[in-house]
């Protein structure tokens, strides 16, 4: 499609992640009236700089990690050495290749459809486009995605002020880094950079864990990351300087301590994003915002009140995961092929995982939303997987594990966890949670022995009993198998 032309079509969708792209293809099904505008590179966050990319920087320091445990089991060997040019380089071979598959499914969309541009409203119906011209569109999605959000205090380390997306093009391993937010992003990028040699620390606010909100899980956590590198949970930075040496940050561990200085090779903001919503004109619209000046939505429809606006992704800062991204594309250009006629979609059951090692992962409902909807009338049950029998086996027996029940009905609600492999029995848990199951139902669900997942089913057994459903579970049940 000519960039610089006026015109009009059916549909425009706005950015072409992961959200834009599912969209597309849902509104393609309906109509050939169809722009796709994007104004920077193709190639979803989730490749570039996101969950694949970062796993690519995880695995080689977790590998490496797990031979510091050779003595542990008898093995005679030693810790391998970081070659940093030849990490980083496989991290952006691999990440090339899967923003690649990104730009061929992008390549593949109909050329006439595809404007590049960036687009900035000028009334409800009209975007102006960055290459001159406008475009009208009888409905409009937005899907403009997330960018890393900076507090202003860090501007002082000045060029030593990185973000994830930054790490993902280095030639190198630094030799030391601070690393700001214990949010996701904080946390599985500080901890792999420690295990592959970087002197790593992590700064956080408040005793927070990634998406954690259950104490007990919390302070599991904080004990196990504590345990490894340097985490300031809840530090208080006094001073952040560029120096000729790098950046000089002046801290205290804990609010009771001494101050203490340190310079780092870079700063490294994990502090969270922000929408890329503030770039785009959506104030000459006659849309309501929310304080963060995202437009009010119905996440069962992505419609923007009840107008001919959709918002997916990222951009509307609700659960910025890849597949609450697609599932929110598909659905916003389903909506807006139909529209004025918009149906709502029950949502999956939310699940969320946090590649540390031990893993984070949360499910269904969290211990702090159950906490404020339910008050008193949901119980927990809990594992620890310190004496679980088959991550003794494997020395990876570090974590804690709690599921969520009703106290009416019995229903699973919820889980937080941390533990090796959580992302299966989070996967496990979202299953049976979608299924709306009871606590009784699932333990009538075949565990075999030996598994991680039988720590799964004595949690279980301990939320049942503390529903008053069950009786107490034995101890060291003979069926559980030895150290289940």
């Amino acid at each position: 499609m000519k960039n610089n032309q006026n015109t009009h079509v059916e549909v425009a969708i706005i950015g072409t992640g992961t959200a834009g792209m599912g969209a597309y293809r849902e509104v393609r099904k309906h109509t050939d009236s169809i722009a796709l505008i994007e104004g920077g590179q193709y190639g979803t966050t989730c490749a570039r700089v996101g969950c694949m990319p970062s796993k690519l920087l995880i695995a080689p320091g977790e590998l490496r990690h797990n031979t510091e445990k050779f003595a542990d089991f008898g093995l005679q060997g030693k810790i391998p050495s970081v070659d940093g040019k030849a990490v980083m380089k496989r991290v952006k071979d691999e990440r090339d290749r899967f923003v690649g598959f990104v730009n061929e499914d992008i390549d593949s969309f109909d050329e006439k459809h595809r404007i590049q541009a960036y687009a900035s409203f000028v009334d409800d119906h009209t975007l102006s486009l960055s290459t001159g011209g406008t475009l009208t569109a009888d409905k409009i999605i937005i899907a403009t995605g997330s960018r890393p959000n900076i507090p202003g205090f860090f501007e002082q380390a000045k060029d030593r002020l990185i973000t994830n997306d930054d790490v993902f093009y280095w030639d190198d391993l630094p030799k030391s880094i601070a690393v700001f937010g214990a949010g996701v992003i904080g946390l599985e990028l500080g901890q792999a950079l420690h295990r592959l040699g970087v002197h790593t620390h992590l700064f956080g606010v408040g005793d927070a864990v990634g998406p954690l909100s259950d104490p007990e899980v919390i302070a599991t956590s904080l004990e196990i990351f504590k345990g490894e590198f340097p985490f300031h949970s809840n530090g208080q930075v006094k001073s952040i300087e560029r120096n000729d040496k790098g950046v000089q940050i002046t801290f205290k561990p804990t609010p009771d301590s001494e101050e203490v200085t340190e310079t780092f090779d870079y700063l490294l903001a994990a502090t969270g994003r922000k929408t890329n919503i503030d770039n785009i004109g959506i104030e000459n619209t006659s849309l309501e915002l929310d304080g963060r000046g995202v437009p009010i939505y119905n996440p069962m429809s992505m419609q923007c009140g009840n107008s001919h606006v959709f918002i997916a992704g990222d951009v509307n800062g609700d659960i910025p995961l890849l597949h609450e991204a697609a599932d929110e594309g598909r659905l916003a250009g389903e909506n807006a092929s139909t529209f004025p006629q918009v149906f709502k979609k029950a949502r999956k059951t939310s699940l969320g995982v946090v590649f540390s090692d031990p893993q984070i992962a949360t499910v269904g409902m969290s211990f702090r939303a159950l906490t404020k909807k339910l008050g008193c009338h949901f119980a927990s049950g809990s594992v620890s997987f310190t004496g679980q029998g088959r991550s003794r086996v494997m020395l990876v027996n570090k974590g804690l594990l709690k599921v969520y029940g009703d106290k009416e009905t019995g229903v699973l609600l919820g889980a937080e966890m941390i533990g090796p492999h959580n992302e299966h029995i989070a996967h496990l848990l979202a299953w049976v949670i979608q299924l709306r199951m009871t606590v009784s139902e699932v333990l009538q669900m075949p565990f075999y022995h030996p598994v991680i997942e039988e720590g799964l089913r004595s949690a279980l057994r301990d939320l049942l009993f503390n529903l008053d459903m069950g009786a107490h579970p034995p101890l060291r049940c003979i069926d559980c198998g030895p150290g289940a």
